[in-house]
């Protein structure tokens, strides 16, 4: 009896090592071969204006709080867009808010009071009407001393089309702000008009329920909604050591908190490369994940990332970012 159990205790002990040799050799990244060329760099909103992450929450206006100007654009404008694209912007990220004639504009928040010299709800307002306000009105740097776009800012709130048309080869990141299950369903019908080699150029994230809607329509989209990415982060932590990746891990889009990052198997090289070959584009974002993301914005963000990072990165500052890669 007590050789049995000393023979059973034995081949435990050899059944656990060689299990830890196995998770250790199959997710080291040193047993990965690293990414060749330049991470993939998201310019968040274009190249705009800056602000304090300090204290903010969902309804702080931002325009209220930017840091002094160093250029002269507005996030989510065709020249904004443009001046990152320069920059050497990879990706660009949009925001999108639905009219009152069923189109979309690109703005960030889906009330008007804080940016312009309107009032009241995006959805409630025609695409003319938009175009017309001043989306420069809201923007100080000194607490209301001085606002340096009040003026500048009219006939520059572009529409979904009008950006795509006037960026035909570059691939966008569209932000739908709301879990507004109709807006989901608008976009799907815009989406669908697209041909295959255009769409394949978008990815769309946003709220659980839009986007859910899109996934179910437009199978052949990239997309992310909190939902999903929180999803595929328990799977993987579940079952990534093991090399398998379900279905629903493949080509999609993941959202990867910088603090969260290391906890994933294989984290960086492995992680990437199993990434790449399900066609998932991983992008690293600022914090741990609990409250809102920030962006890498200066060379000693960038010295937080593994070295030879090879994945995508969230910025606010491409033309400080780019450099750093040649780009």
């Amino acid at each position: 009896m007590k050789k049995i159990k000393r023979l059973f205790k034995r081949k435990s002990i050899w059944f656990l090592l060689v299990l830890f040799v196995f998770i250790y050799v199959n997710n080291s990244s040193l047993f990965a071969k690293r990414g060749e060329g330049a991470p993939l760099l998201l310019a968040h909103r274009g190249l705009a204006q800056t602000f304090s992450m300090e204290g903010i929450e969902n309804d702080t206006c931002t325009a209220e709080r930017i840091n002094q100007p160093e250029y002269p654009y507005l996030e989510n404008t065709i020249p904004s867009m443009e001046a990152a694209i320069k920059a050497g912007a990879d990706l660009v990220e949009i925001d999108v808010q639905p009219t009152k004639d069923h189109n979309f504009v690109i703005f960030h928040d889906w009330t008007l009071d804080c940016r312009t010299n309107g009032q009241g709800v995006t959805r409630d307002y025609t695409t003319s009407e938009l175009q017309a306000l001043d989306i420069g009105y809201g923007y100080t740097a000194d607490e209301g001393k001085t606002f340096p776009f009040r003026g500048k800012g009219i006939d520059l709130m572009p529409t979904l089309d009008e950006v795509l048309n006037y960026f035909p080869k570059t691939s966008f990141l569209i932000h739908i702000k709301s879990d507004d299950e109709n807006e989901g369903i608008q976009m799907a019908n815009y989406l669908e008009k697209l041909p295959a080699n255009r769409l394949e150029q978008l990815t769309v994230y946003g709220g659980d329920q839009p986007i859910a809607t899109l996934r179910e329509r437009l199978p052949s989209l990239r997309t992310m909604s909190k939902a999903t990415l929180k999803k595929d982060l328990i799977i993987y932590m579940a079952i990534g050591w093991t090399g398998y990746l379900p279905t629903n891990l493949k080509h999609g889009q993941l959202h990867i908190p910088e603090k969260v990052a290391p906890w994933l198997w294989g984290w960086p090289n492995r992680f990437l490369k199993r990434m790449d070959n399900a066609d998932t584009r991983v992008i690293v974002v600022g914090g741990n994940g609990s409250g809102f993301s920030s962006g890498f914005d200066t060379p000693a963000d960038i010295k937080r990332l593994p070295e030879d990072y090879s994945g995508g990165i969230w910025t606010n500052r491409i033309d400080k970012i780019a450099p750093l890669y040649n780009k």
